[in-house]
């Protein structure tokens, strides 16, 4: 018997999550296939690496099953191929033909796990619940920078050139004195630029900076 994962940590805003597996060999597929599909999870299968760049992907959390040999391709150099493409998911390989070497090339191009088979169903549905695990935090902080850009690009020059000042942390009447304004407008601009991203400090507001890679203002 296998015990259900952590469904719950493999969802994001509400979206299910998406398995994919590429493996030229049926048999497996549908074997596959079934076990995911018993807790919950969607499954799509594909025959080949062709295959599955051809299917519409879905936007929320997911992780490619890859075998390493596949019918006239490598799944090791699918991997590659995958890495300079703007496609990212966790990628687990399965093989019976693994050894050391290959182990660590693909973990260092970025493969979540190498699982050899025969293997244990409950050893790789904990797999897969990790990978979607890790995609789902990796959607998750796409969402947050892009909600951390459009809050940045909702300033308006002023206060971006104040919030730039602000991060290094210069008092209003510094910043005034820098931006030669008078200290009323800078407290302004700067309590407008606080509320627009949402910051409720200025240590807020500089891990918000860094995050976006803004460089402080310098001081003359």
């Amino acid at each position: 018997m296998t015990s259900e994962p952590n469904l719950s940590s493999a969802k994001s805003e509400g979206k299910a999550s998406v398995v994919y597996v590429i493996d030229d060999e049926e048999p497996m597929r549908l074997a596959l296939s079934a076990l995911l599909r018993s807790i919950g999870l969607r499954v799509e299968t594909f025959a080949s690496s062709r295959e599955f760049l051809a299917f519409p992907k879905h936007s929320g959390p997911s992780c490619l099953i890859l075998d390493v040999r596949l019918r006239g391709e490598s799944g090791l150099a699918f991997q590659q191929e995958l890495a300079r493409s703007s496609l990212r998911m966790p990628i687990l390989f399965i093989t019976a033909h693994g050894d050391i070497e290959m182990t660590v090339k693909a973990m260092k191009a970025g493969a979540v796990d190498f699982i050899p088979k025969p293997f244990r169903n409950q050893d790789l549905i904990d797999a897969v619940d990790q990978a979607l695990k890790r995609d789902s935090e990796r959607l998750d902080a796409e969402q947050a920078t892009a909600a951390l850009r459009a809050a940045y690009k909702s300033l308006t020059p002023r206060e971006k050139e104040v919030m730039a000042f602000v991060v290094t942390g210069l008092m209003n009447k510094q910043i005034a004195s820098e931006m030669r304004l008078s200290e009323i407008t800078v407290k302004i601009h700067r309590g407008q630029a606080m509320k627009k991203m949402a910051a409720r400090s200025v240590a807020d507001l500089v891990r918000m900076a860094e995050a976006l890679s803004i460089e402080p203002h310098r001081t003359k």
